[in-house]
């Protein structure tokens, strides 16, 4: 298991339910975040500097914010059955995203994917694949992330 990507994170027994739910539901990379994706989308807006100049993507991500250029987000998915990563997200027949991972939170089948931006948002309901009802849900760790107003 040490030679597998990722980190081992030692903690006691009591602590470990909740560092589980902290970090489920956070975007990882070559799923949610990826060539793809733009940090913006991903909703990671207190990891890029509006103010800050010089760094590479700046100029992109400038762009995005002054003409409202950001088409679509990244959300949590509580859905009535697993599904496969990849699965579109529809809303009233429309393809209108995919779901980039699964996993459970709380036994409860949980997805994260990317929406178009005005096609749905929290507490909606949206179908992935052909018939797996789900609804759109904030995810915790996303929820603390501050666009400019």
């Amino acid at each position: 298991m040490i030679s597998e990507e990722g980190y081992s994170l030692l903690m006691s027994p009591a602590a470990a339910e909740s560092v589980w739910k902290a970090l489920l539901g956070r975007p990882a990379p070559d799923k949610e975040l990826t060539d793809e994706y733009n940090v913006l989308e991903a909703n990671l807006w207190n990891a890029v500097s509006l103010n800050k100049g010089c760094y590479k993507g700046q100029e992109t991500i400038s762009r995005l914010v002054t003409y409202d250029g950001i088409k679509q987000r990244l959300w949590g998915i509580r859905i009535s059955s697993p599904v496969e990563p990849g699965s579109t997200i529809s809303v009233n027949g429309k393809k209108v995203g995919k779901v980039s991972s699964t996993g459970k939170r709380a036994s409860q089948p949980l997805g994260l994917g990317y929406i178009k931006r005005k096609a749905a948002s929290e507490g909606e309901c949206v179908i992935i694949g052909d018939d797996v009802e789900g609804t759109v849900v904030e995810l915790p760790f996303l929820a603390r992330q501050i666009p400019p107003s």
